[in-house]
């Protein structure tokens, strides 16, 4: 199927062929044609499946035609530029251009307010960012006649419920509304159920091919875990690597130490400025820097051509912070790695992902960075003698291990 066939003008459909996309994807296949009949739409589908793609193409195809003006709801920052750039992109061989804009949180809202000025054709938002815009008379919601909500759950994750319903009774009650989300826990589905008229679902997550991602866990003695990263990027025939820590201290500490080591590496968190984290993504994505040690601010949205490794130095807090991280690399067709480092005592919170996620990935050790104790036997125990377990180390076990019982 060509993009063509979708419905999409031949100049839509050119652009997105130059943007390397050789077909659609499942979720464009699908979502193009029904966002351009203008009702409600629910879908589900796996990060870097060319979602973005899916609501743009057929957004810019009705602003062209009708003139439709377009609010597109993103949690972070870096998600939001991200976004606006795609949609410029697409935009780029249209005879009339649109005018696209992000707006978000860290950045001055004086110069936001400036490039608002005059019409707006698609607005891409925080939804904190966006209530103070709409607070000072910049930006005015009654005129959007969509509203995309993309990375709903992680919208619901990061607390912006009561932002959302906010801008939501600002908006036209007559208005085209499109949901995307990787998962659909019920806080979701219940936004889902109050925002959406009749919608059309598609669920291109469930009966479809993973991402070719090699998944690898190695048990490792936690006061080594540095020592075994550094020698796994050096024998790696490509060392970039996105790598999650669990804390902004802990994303600091351990840039430090792998720049000490040799690797070009720089933190990434939230209390970063703004600028400095587009200087920091930026220096990843053109090489400059080789490893990006980042807490889960990264695990969704943002898109890194080509990653071959993700790193989860410290282990994520859920599956589905799980899914998101990995879900960095093996994007648009590629195959990638995701290595979780286990360290002592943490056997039982990976387990209980596993669980959740109804996979099994086997365990490893490495010559030289082998735990001091069999974590799971240290997670069952509550401590094997001997075992260097911090009380942090100790409670994340025994919680783990009451939550296993539990299920």
């Amino acid at each position: 199927m060509s993009f063509s066939s979708l419905g999409l003008s031949p100049e839509l459909a050119a652009a997105a062929s130059q943007q390397a996309w050789l077909l659609p994807t499942a979720i464009q296949c699908a979502a193009i044609p029904l966002i351009l009949r203008g009702g409600d739409l629910r879908a589900a589908a796996q990060t870097g499946s060319g979602k973005t793609g899916a609501f743009a193409l057929p957004l810019l195809q009705r602003w062209q035609a009708q003139g439709e003006r377009a609010l597109v709801l993103v949690p972070t920052r870096e998600l939001a530029v991200q976004v606006a750039d795609e949609f410029v992109r697409l935009a780029a061989g249209l005879a009339r251009k649109p005018k696209v804009r992000a707006v978000y949180g860290g950045a001055s809202v004086n110069a936001q307010m400036q490039d608002l000025r005059g019409v707006v054709d698609v607005l891409v938002a925080t939804p904190g960012r966006l209530l103070d815009l709409i607070g000072k008379h910049a930006v005015r919601p009654a005129t959007f006649g969509t509203l995309v909500l993309d990375e709903a759950d992680r919208l619901l994750d990061l607390g912006f419920s009561a932002e959302i319903a906010a801008i939501l009774g600002m908006l036209p009650a007559q208005r085209q509304s499109l949901l995307f989300s990787a998962t659909f826990p019920p806080a979701v589905a219940q936004l889902a159920q109050g925002l959406l008229q009749e919608p059309e679902c598609i669920d291109i997550v469930a009966g479809t091919t993973p991402p070719a991602i090699q998944q690898r866990a190695i048990n490792v003695d936690t006061q080594r875990r540095t020592a075994l990263l550094l020698q796994l990027l050096t024998e790696a025939a490509d060392a970039r690597a996105l790598v999650f820590a669990a804390s902004k201290q802990g994303c600091e500490q351990l840039a430090r130490e792998l720049a000490a080591g040799g690797v070009l590496a720089a933190p990434f968190h939230g209390e970063l400025s703004q600028g400095r984290r587009n200087q920091v993504l930026d220096g990843f994505k053109a090489g400059r820097l080789c490893v990006l040690v980042a807490t889960d601010l990264a695990g969704r949205g943002i898109d890194i051509d080509g990653l071959p490794l993700v790193v989860n130095y410290d282990l994520p807090r859920s599956p589905v912070d799980y899914t998101h991280r990995i879900g960095r690399t093996a994007r648009a067709g590629l195959s990638g790695t995701a290595i979780s480092l286990i360290g002592t005592g943490c056997e039982a919170h990976f387990r209980l992902i596993e669980k959740r996620l109804g996979m099994r990935v086997p365990r490893e050790q490495i010559a030289g960075f082998e735990p001091v104790a069999v974590p799971l036997a240290v997670a069952n125990a509550g401590g094997v003698k001997g075992a260097r377990m911090s009380k942090k180390d100790k409670l994340r076990a025994a919680a783990a291990r009451e939550q296993l019982d539990k299920n």
